[in-house]
């Protein structure tokens, strides 16, 4: 399986997790969605693949489920060609009642379906900032008539592993940015790179609450509180570590100029909730006003 980790770098930094973040990758994702969609809609075969990276938009089938034979592994789908590459081409949901013999779709693919013995198929694209990052199917043996419910039940789950998808890229982008700021830990000055890596703090505290791999997430959450743990002071209060996550949260916010309705929208949160939360954190810190409860919480290493 494969698993993202910082890449080598002499030792690894400070600050910066040097185990694997990602307990399940984009395949892995994938084949989760496909077991949704039998589950949702019934049918009893899945399949799909996710497109690749550069060069004109294409495929390879390399996740089953349900199916008998191996016919579709590792089947190249261009875009344009069959129906899956009809909704490559076009990110939209289709559908055939009759795979051998519909004329809607040209039929490069013939002979892999029907070694599967597919009839009815529905496909339908992944589409992640504006751009078909997968496409999923879903199909049965008989004919069938594949009703609208049926297809938005499909749609669901694309748009279910979309957000996905969207919320392990932006974990991505966070980390990345992390590893390539300088390290305040080992002495090196701290300028505007490092308020990229508060930016990526906070984003990386707001993208914690959104996913729901409780692994990830707690992956993710240790990544966020040694990164604000390396630059803790040696007087480290002791209140450091008293904030609760979602304090936390908000202070990250905060620390980057936000306003009480920015974070509310960066977080989820109603905006009353958010000074609520504020104001705690202040008491604990024993801070009066917006700037002394973020200069406090700097200082006992819960914000880098």
């Amino acid at each position: 399986m494969t698993q993202v980790s910082p890449p080598p770098d002499g030792g690894g930094r400070q600050g910066v997790s040097t185990v694997p973040l990602y307990p399940r990758d984009d395949a892995d994702e994938l084949r989760r969605a496909l077991l949704t969609l039998r589950r949702g809609t019934g049918l009893p075969v899945a399949f799909g693949g996710l497109v690749q990276a550069g060069g004109p938009p294409r495929m390879t089938i390399t996740e089953l489920a349900g199916t008998t034979t191996g016919a579709l592994r590792g089947l190249a789908i261009q875009a344009g060609a069959g129906l899956g590459g009809k909704a490559l081409a076009l990110g939209l949901p289709l559908r055939v009642d009759d795979y051998p013999v519909a004329r809607s779709i040209s039929h490069e693919y013939d002979a892999p379906v029907s070694a599967e013995g597919l009839r009815s198929v529905v496909a339908v694209p992944v589409v992640v900032h504006r751009e078909v990052r997968a496409v999923v199917y879903g199909a049965v043996r008989q004919r069938l008539l594949l009703g609208d419910r049926l297809v938005a039940t499909a749609a669901d789950v694309a748009r279910d592993l979309e957000r996905r998808l969207v919320h392990r890229d932006a974990a991505r982008a966070a980390l990345t940015t992390l590893r390539a700021a300088p390290d305040r830990a080992q002495g090196r000055p701290a300028g505007p790179e490092w308020e990229q890596v508060r930016q990526a703090h906070a984003e990386l505290r707001g993208l914690l609450r959104r996913i729901d791999d409780p692994e990830l997430r707690d992956r993710l959450d240790a990544v966020a509180d040694r990164l604000a743990g390396a630059v803790a002071r040696p007087d480290r209060p002791a209140s450091a570590g008293v904030l609760s996550p979602r304090e936390t949260d908000v202070l990250a916010c905060v620390a980057l100029g936000c306003t009480n309705a920015d974070v509310a929208g960066q977080l989820g949160l109603r905006p009353e909730t958010v000074k609520s939360y504020l104001r705690s954190a202040m008491r604990k810190l024993g801070a009066h006003t917006r700037l002394e409860v973020v200069v406090a919480a700097r200082r006992a290493g819960l914000l880098p």
